[in-house]
């Protein structure tokens, strides 16, 4: 029963509330593709498979007496390995927390429970989170359903490697710097960054950490813009801290055709160069979707210096990261800084920097972030979106030597820095933006192209819908070849 393996989470609830399927058979059947298919790929790295059937039997005992457990009642699902479920370890991929077993469920894991899910595993993640690719010194590394020569991205790569290839029904992960939808274009599914603040990422953050990172959220990967909706509904709520007083209410997409949006398109930067075989693959569904009728101009921008806005990025996003830092590092970092050119602009000075700078500085930065928000809020008061690449290429082949600014990838024939690819990251990741990662069909060689849908703070539904636009009107997630069977 392949072709149902790949059906979409709320196809899959559907489908089981028709008793179509029951609930401890769809388990077995992605228990089963896991078995079978796992192996090549290594995403999903933690199970517990009798906990899991023994939530589904539940599940199909409720629906027997007339009663459904929430939107994805019986639906398998998997999450990152970075957050906590109870008996489970959470690693973040360091050998120095492969002991340390959580004692209780994430709130977004406690949510999706509470909606139906059915959790029967944790996918891979590259050590503490930071790299677009997936491996670490714990679980191994993971590969890409579409050559498994080729890096699946990261951090939630192996949550997107899973989806791909039709391993879970549903996946959660986390974005800083493109986690969730870097490694949704590099392998082809759905994935949705939300606005930084409406769901909480308690539980998902190193032991006794409960205060949320700058920049940092969580989100679903997904094989249909439906499911991105339905599960971000999930988890769309306040933390605990504020839920006396606070309320959460995304408001609706407004527009409910192509011809209605009005949108910008931005495919290159002077901050980074892009791989003329990602350009012509979204370009031609660009094309597609401004002959639709949608109001499409490649020349509006937000009125702002994005060599100035990456820096602002970079700088914000390892003070944030800085706090996953051991001592020795940090004090590695402090020994790098007084050693660093005072002109000295290259990403390694921008990181070492970053990583050290002091409160007063990183007041400075954040009020230059608060500037750059109000330039978007102007920029969408013309525009409903802003559409671009989730990436400077599509996937490249593994490499694990060296540091990740060490490293190079492969761009129209020469090589540039692997750092270069933050550009689009932190585009809308530093100013809290929304971004929607669709599937945009194959370069040619073969590959996955996402295309990144940018909205307005706390347009998360006009994001997902315009990608499930796009999805019915040119074709969404297809199966990587080798795991369709």
């Amino acid at each position: 029963m392949p072709a149902r393996a790949f059906d979409g989470a709320v196809t899959l609830a559907s489908a089981i509330r028709n008793k179509e399927i029951g609930c401890l058979e769809l388990l077995d059947l992605y228990l089963d593709r896991v078995e079978r298919h796992n192996p090549a790929l290594n995403a999903v790295v933690v199970m517990d498979a009798d906990s899991a059937r023994n939530r589904a039997r539940e599940l199909d005992s409720a629906l027997a007496a007339g009663t459904v457990i929430g939107p994805l009642h019986g639906v398998p699902m998997t999450v990152k390995e970075s957050f906590d479920i109870a008996g489970m370890p959470t690693t973040w991929g360091a050998p120095w927390l492969k002991d340390n077993v959580a004692a209780s469920d994430a709130l977004a894991v406690e949510r999706y429970r509470s909606a139906g899910a059915v959790i029967f595993g944790k996918t891979n993640v590259p050590y503490m989170l930071a790299d677009w690719q997936t491996y670490n010194a714990v679980y191994g590394t993971t590969n890409n359903p579409w050559d498994l020569s080729l890096a699946p991205g990261g951090s939630s790569g192996g949550g997107a490697t899973a989806m791909a290839a039709g391993l879970s029904g549903l996946e959660t992960g986390s974005d800083i710097g493109a986690s969730i939808r870097n490694p949704a274009h590099y392998c082809g599914v759905f994935g949705h960054k939300p606005s930084y603040g409406i769901a909480s990422p308690r539980g998902h953050a190193l032991p006794d950490t409960l205060t949320p990172a700058d920049i940092s959220v969580i989100g679903p990967l997904a094989r249909s813009a439906e499911d991105l909706e339905v599960a971000l509904d999930v988890i769309t709520a306040p933390d605990p801290f504020d839920a006396p007083g606070w309320r959460i209410d995304l408001p609706a997409a407004k527009k409910t055709r192509l011809a209605d949006f009005k949108v910008g398109v931005m495919l290159s930067d002077p901050n980074t160069e892009v791989d003329d075989e990602l350009s012509e693959t979204l370009q031609a569904l660009v094309d597609r979707i401004a002959a639709a009728g949608a109001t499409v101009s490649d020349t509006v921008r937000p009125d702002i210096d994005t060599r100035r806005s990456h820096a602002v990025y970079v700088a914000l996003l390892r003070a944030a990261t800085s706090g996953r830092q051991t001592d020795e590092e940090k004090a590695r970092a402090r020994e790098a800084v007084a050693g660093l050119d005072p002109d000295d602009d290259s990403y390694y000075a921008q990181l070492m920097r970053a990583n050290t700078m002091s409160h007063a500085d990183w007041l400075s930065v954040r009020e230059e972030r608060s500037h750059l928000r109000l330039r978007w809020q102007e920029f969408f008061g013309d525009y409903d979106l802003l559409l671009c690449p989730a990436a400077s290429s599509a996937a490249q082949p593994h490499d694990h030597d060296g540091e990740r600014y060490q490293r190079t990838i492969r761009i129209n024939g020469h090589d540039v820095p692997t750092t270069d690819q933050l550009f689009w990251a932190g585009y809308s990741g530093v100013v809290y933006l929304p971004s929607t990662v669709a599937p945009a069909g194959l370069t040619r060689s073969g590959l996955p192209a996402g295309l990144q849908i940018i909205g307005p703070y706390l347009g998360d539904r006009t994001c997902i819908a315009f990608a499930r636009l796009i999805e019915e009107s040119f074709g969404g997630f297809q199966p990587p070849p080798d795991f369709a069977d």
